[in-house]
């Protein structure tokens, strides 16, 4: 079993350094400058006219939004550092305690959810995929035992596929 573990690791420190983890970084630093410029324009602009409930949702969801993205940078970047040999990866290890990966969830039945603009409801799905995508990646790369627990409806090969399709973005 350790053998397996090994190679887990292993595996996961290529993925980490390959050109998927460039695809994934060039993709959640696109969706932050994609998500500021659409706060700081069209979305400032929508959510003026919004009825009260979902005026409050809006900013609500904008601040979730923002804290997600700005995570999960942060976490890309750290990964950066460390793929390009600017950090150890216990220095890394040290600073990513602080990223939370997680607990960034919406509640799409929130009254006012319906009345938000449509382009800001899609940035909200968008991180929360990428959320997802890199908190599997993190669990690879970190806590490989952990991520090697099979819920008990799954098979050992379905979660592999699973997890390799979330790691790399194949959906």
């Amino acid at each position: 079993m350790s053998e397996l573990g090994l190679n887990t690791i292993s595996f996961a420190g290529r993925a980490a350094a390959s050109s998927q983890f460039k695809t994934l970084y060039s993709e959640g630093m696109s969706l932050v400058e994609e998500t500021a410029a659409y706060l700081d324009g069209q979305g400032r602009t929508a959510s003026k006219v919004l009825p009260r409930m979902a005026s409050v949702l809006y900013a609500a969801e904008s601040m979730r939004l923002t804290t997600r993205l700005m995570q999960m940078a942060s976490w890309l970047l750290l990964q950066r550092a460390v793929n390009n040999g600017e950090m150890s990866r216990d220095q890394v290890l040290a600073e990513k305690n602080k990223v939370r990966l997680d607990g960034f969830n919406v509640d799409r039945n929130a009254p006012g959810w319906g009345d938000l603009p449509e382009s800001f409801r899609d940035l909200i799905e968008r991180s929360l995929r990428l959320q997802n995508r890199v908190a599997l990646l993190d669990r690879e790369i970190y806590r490989p035992a952990e991520a090697a627990i099979v819920p008990d409806n799954q098979n050992s090969v379905q979660a592999q596929l699973s997890l390799l399709q979330t790691a790399f973005g194949n959906n």
